[in-house]
């Protein structure tokens, strides 16, 4: 008889059913699936976003709830459009300058007609299919023109730290830096100066810096400093989410016949879209997801800047902070932007008077440390090495919107980009050949244009004169009425002296 101790035998554990995610139903129709990396992906962009969107509705010289107004379309609008995953939209500080002046020109009651226009135009584009387009828009230009927002942008604020008036010009603005000290409240400017050492400092704690964001946590604690202390520095005003929206009216809505301010709604259409494609651009290389469809994208933004028209809000565009935020969070789907823009939603009604703690200083800080952001200081070091041209694109396209105005600095900017890439590519060389008794062959190649003109005559015109020469052009890829005159009229003056011929295979 065996002996021993029977055992059953053990089955696996069976392994628990997986969690269905989460579906969020959306007004077109369609459902956003929510997992939990987007979930807190969501409170991590509405964290970042929240001091951003109060920032640059100050800077722009607009009620702080309009800014959130606009981030919350951002979420709850374009972000439930299809064209990028994972971008953020709402406020940005790259248009604060053009929003400022506009609102000084036209009033703050036209801000919606513009904004509107804006979006109707970026639909026009994005259904004629011209999003990638602006792919084609020289990189040195749009780096002068963020680079000349940063300027402008860091200007207008610093005398803003100090609660002081700061000039209506942008060249004014920088040539009165120099009597800021007399002028400046020492304790706004402390505080602001203390938002901007928390934002260059907390992010190099990296564990910190991903529970708690850099703007967020700087405004907080700027806030808590100034309540604790009783500091008498100016705060936001708080005006009330209804009171603050203001829907344009038919008297506004008949001034897009204008032509400023048809003009103005070209530039927010034209900058707001190129900011929005580049930044696409820029967040498809931080993950592995679906890639843009830039024309999809300039739809939804389309649709975002005509909602932020209709509820005279500021205009939105994709914001690379925020997005890169939202990646580095772990967002896998468009979820946690529309979340993001579900949190704004909540705070705007819930607990709006929070924001009449928040001291105007603080914001300013928070806008100057991302004007700095916008001077792009490390490419101006790369393409200095290689490309020393676009050097002198970005530079004076800074300089043209800090001087002017940023629609005018953009076109300076692309006119000197064009005149730049033609210059390049008017390359024209003069090869000699002597063969003895039966004279020189010379042959020209490359492009000739008028630009190269000058160059080209000297060539000729320093070959000797007692020798026959014989002209080929079958190098020549390219040659414009201007040189085909020039070098008839020099055959035509040697013939006098020696035997010239001019002969071609192209």
């Amino acid at each position: 008889m065996p002996t021993g101790r029977w055992t059953a035998p053990v089955r696996p554990p069976r392994p628990p059913p997986a969690r269905q995610p989460t579906r969020l139903p959306l007004s077109t129709g369609g459902a956003v699936v929510i997992r939990k990396a987007d979930l807190s992906a969501s409170l991590v962009v509405f964290l970042v976003a929240l001091p951003l969107c109060v920032g640059v509705a100050i800077a722009s010289g607009v009620p702080a709830e309009l800014g959130l107004v606009t981030g919350i379309v951002g979420g709850l609008v374009a972000g439930a459009l299809p064209g990028s995953s994972l971008q953020v939209s709402g406020p940005a500080a790259g248009l604060t300058v053009l929003v400022y002046e506009a609102v000084r020109t036209y009033g703050l009651p036209a801000l919606g007609v513009l904004v509107l226009g804006a979006g109707l135009v970026q639909l026009a584009l994005g259904a004629l299919r011209l999003g990638r387009w602006f792919r084609a828009v020289s990189v040195a230009v749009v780096q002068g023109m963020l680079a000349g927002i940063g300027l402008v942008l860091i200007a207008g604020q610093v005398y803003a730290m100090g609660d002081a008036p700061a000039p209506a010009s942008g060249p004014g603005k920088i040539t009165g830096l120099v009597s800021l000290p007399g002028a400046a409240d020492p304790v706004a400017l402390a505080v602001g100066g203390a938002t901007v050492a928390v934002l260059l400092l907390w992010p190099r704690w990296r564990r910190g810096a991903r529970v708690v964001p850099a703007p967020l946590l700087a405004v907080a604690l700027a806030s808590a400093a100034t309540g604790l202390l009783d500091l008498s520095v100016r705060r936001v005003t708080v005006r009330g989410l209804l009171d603050s929206v203001q829907p344009p009216s038919l008297a506004e809505l008949g001034r897009l016949t204008e032509v400023g301010v048809f003009g103005t709604v070209l530039a927010f259409a034209l900058i707001a879209s190129a900011e929005s494609l580049f930044s696409a651009a820029a967040v498809d290389r931080l993950h592995r997801g679906p890639r843009t469809d830039y024309d999809r994208e300039l739809i939804a933004q389309g649709a975002g800047n005509a909602v932020c028209g209709v509820l005279g809000a500021l205009p939105m565009t994709a914001v690379i902070v925020r997005s890169a935020a939202n990646v580095q969070a772990g967002a896998r789907t468009k979820a946690s932007r529309v979340l993001h823009g579900v949190w704004l939603l909540v705070f705007t009604a819930v607990v709006p008077g929070v924001l009449g703690i928040v001291p105007v200083a603080a914001l300013a800080g928070l806008l100057v440390h991302a004007g700095c952001k916008l001077v792009p200081v490390r490419e101006v070091r790369v393409l200095w090495r290689g490309h020393r041209g676009e050097v002198v694109v970005l530079g004076v396209t800074a300089v043209a919107i800090v001087a002017g105005n940023l629609f005018e600095g953009v076109l300076v900017g692309l006119a000197l980009a064009v005149a730049k890439t033609a210059w390049d590519i008017s390359h024209v060389h003069v090869e000699t050949e002597d063969r003895g008794d039966a004279g020189m062959v010379v042959r020209v190649v490359g492009n000739a244009t008028f630009l190269r003109l000058p160059k080209l005559l000297d060539a000729l015109e320093a070959l000797p004169h007692d020798r026959d020469v014989r002209l080929e052009l079958g190098g020549l890829r390219h040659v414009d009425h201007a040189c085909a005159a020039a070098l008839e009229r020099w055959a035509a003056a040697r013939d006098h002296e020696r035997v010239a011929t001019i002969t071609s295979t192209s």
